[in-house]
């Protein structure tokens, strides 16, 4: 464990405001701070942070905790990872020793795996044995200088050569099993991952390679998979990170292009486009939209033309919307991937290509009016009305102004005509936002099940504990007289009772009631919870009468609960049981 010296010095040097601002845009509400929740798409602020005692929470999706919390969410690390990051920030000297570093030991295990099997695919690339994966790539148009810059590799055609390679450098099945360079089959024998594949190396921002995706020779899919991924690791989130980042973050380009598949991005970056990533065979994600944030302040997206390119730029619009980035987009001629384009038309027209991009906004208006026969009036009436959600969904007033406008000029519509239909879809709009808004403020109290799932056993108990902690919590100068008089056996769910515990004993040891006596005992969700409870009113005007109130519930349903267990056993013990219970019942009245 980390002395609680060097904590409160690290959050002392690392000011909670000050380190969410770096990743959300923060607007001041009365004592506290409110944005949009960099876990969770929103367009309605609903993340807070409370300057006062050092900690966020995010209404809509049960996010919280301290600077510790954040930085581990926002940048995938586990509380050590983060405390390691934030002192080195801020200049604070860790001890050596007298903390847990198991998961970073193994953390580093993984990243000395991915670098020897990266080490061993490229070699393999490069010997006589992958002559095939090399004429591969060369007939991609790849030079020799961009497959090294890259780190590109091969898999032999085995199910055991990486294993063997792994093995003589010392690594055990287990740590090669972490770092899911090799799968387990049924009888339990261990198999190379990546079989007669080339290899991507998946590289993070701080330069350690972290996965791997392996391509199939083409007309040699494995049942149908094309790609091959490194599933989620210690080290490796896919949703989290971006093919291409490690180079682009350092590009001088105030823009960054985001196409979709690793071969588009090596031919982009070889041709000179080095602000170029792609995601990582998933879904455009949130998490990416916030790594990009941090690095630049327009993306202009460059995905496929078709049906399911069009829905992934609508929401990878939407979600970059969130974070404040500018969006245009760039439709590429005659359905060709970027990769096609640049090696038939060269460098210079895909940079005319790219300056050609359009707005968000004018894209989706594009987009509309595909398969619109716009010349009938029927068509105009149909394509108006969709141009016209279009323009209601931006805030921007002179956005909206120039495109009604536009569209006024081209399809001879009154301007009022339009205007008014729009200001109409933008009440309708907000009207559903409120309501949705207020629904996700709700809908915590009642779906808490999922962190507390005793909940339903006893909803009056459970409600009289989590006010009790946020009393304790905010008025730390009566854990010990709450403590003699509620024993934590006492607490009826399981989940406040470690709260509560873990609270009573930092206390009497005379440690502030943080959240960081949290942080390494409980589950993000769970942090996130107890934030909740203690940025709660719940601890009302008289905390010594809100205390003792709940005391008599939390007791009175463990009596319950303990007649009720009594009922499996003899009719005798059962009344023996209730005789007590109303004495005690009686005894405390008095």
């Amino acid at each position: 464990m980390i002395p609680e010296d060097v904590i409160n010095e690290i959050k002392y040097r690392n000011n909670i405001e000050t380190a969410v601002s770096q990743y959300v845009k923060l607007k001041r509400r009365g004592k506290n701070l409110v944005g949009l929740c960099p876990f969770h798409s929103e367009k309605t602020p609903s993340f807070t942070v409370y300057p006062e005692n050092g900690s966020f929470y995010c209404f809509g999706c049960g996010a919280g905790g301290d600077v510790f919390t954040f930085t581990g969410l926002i940048e995938n690390l586990d509380y050590i990872e983060s405390v390691k990051l934030l002192a080195e920030r801020s200049g604070v000297t860790l001890p050596q020793d007298g903390y847990d570093d198991s998961m970073q030991r193994l953390k580093n295990t993984v990243y000395d795996i991915n670098r020897d099997t990266a080490r061993f695919f490229h070699s393999y690339l490069m010997s006589r044995e992958g002559k095939w994966a090399l004429d591969y790539l060369l007939g991609r148009g790849l030079t020799l200088k961009t497959v090294k810059h890259f780190g590109l590799g091969a898999a032999p055609d085995s199910w055991d050569a990486l294993i063997k390679h792994l093995k003589s450098k010392g690594y055990s099945e287990s740590d090669m099993l972490a770092a899911n360079v090799v799968g387990k089959g049924q009888r339990g024998g261990l198999y190379d991952r990546f079989r007669k594949r080339v290899m991507f190396p998946i590289i993070n921002i701080r330069g350690n390679i972290i996965g791997f995706s392996g391509r199939a020779m083409p007309g040699e899919d494995d049942h149908g998979a094309k790609y091959v991924n490194t599933s989620d690791t210690p080290v490796y989130k896919k949703s989290a990170n971006l093919f291409g980042m490690n180079f682009a973050k350092n590009s001088c380009s105030e823009r960054v292009i985001l196409v979709e598949g690793n071969m588009d991005v090596i031919s982009l970056h070889q041709a000179g486009f080095t602000n170029t990533v792609a995601p990582l065979g998933t879904a455009f994600t949130l998490e990416q939209a916030n790594l990009l944030a941090r690095y630049t302040k327009e993306i202009v997206l460059m995905l496929d033309a078709d049906a399911a390119g069009q829905k992934a730029v609508r929401r990878a619009s939407e979600l970059l919307e969130n974070t404040g980035l500018k969006t245009k987009v760039v439709v590429v001629p005659d359905g060709k991937d970027p990769d096609e384009y640049i090696k038939k038309n060269g460098a210079e027209r895909f940079a005319a290509l790219l300056d050609g991009a359009v707005s968000d906004i004018e894209y989706k208006l594009l987009s509309a009016a595909g398969g619109i026969d716009t010349v009938s009036d029927d068509g105009k009436l149909k394509y108006l009305a969709a141009a016209a959600e279009i323009i209601a969904g931006t805030d921007d007033v002179m956005a909206r102004d120039v495109y009604i406008g536009k569209l006024c000029e081209k399809y001879g519509v009154s301007r009022t005509a339009l205007t008014a239909k729009i200001e109409e879809i933008r009440r309708k709009n907000r009207k559903q936002s409120r309501q949705k808004e207020i629904t996700d403020i709700i809908r915590p109290k009642f779906t808490r099940d999922d962190i507390n799932p005793e909940r339903r056993r006893s909803p009056k108990a459970v409600s009289a504990e989590e006010t009790l902690i946020a009393v304790l919590l905010k008025h730390p100068d009566f854990c010990e007289r709450t403590a003699r008089e509620l024993p934590p056996e006492k607490m009826v769910t399981t989940l406040n009772r470690r709260i509560y515990e873990i609270l009573i004993d930092n206390v009497l040891k005379g440690r502030a009631p943080d959240v960081s006596l949290f942080a390494e005992k409980f589950l993000p969700a769970e942090i996130g919870y107890i934030v909740s409870l203690q940025n709660s009113e719940k601890a009302g005007i008289n905390p010594e009468i809100v205390l003792k109130d709940c005391i008599k519930v939390i007791l009175e349903e463990d009596m319950l609960s303990a007649a009720a267990d009594s009922m499996n056993g003899t009719v005798e013990d059962w009344a023996e049981n209730l005789k007590s219970i109303i004495e005690e019942k009686q005894r405390r009245t008095t």
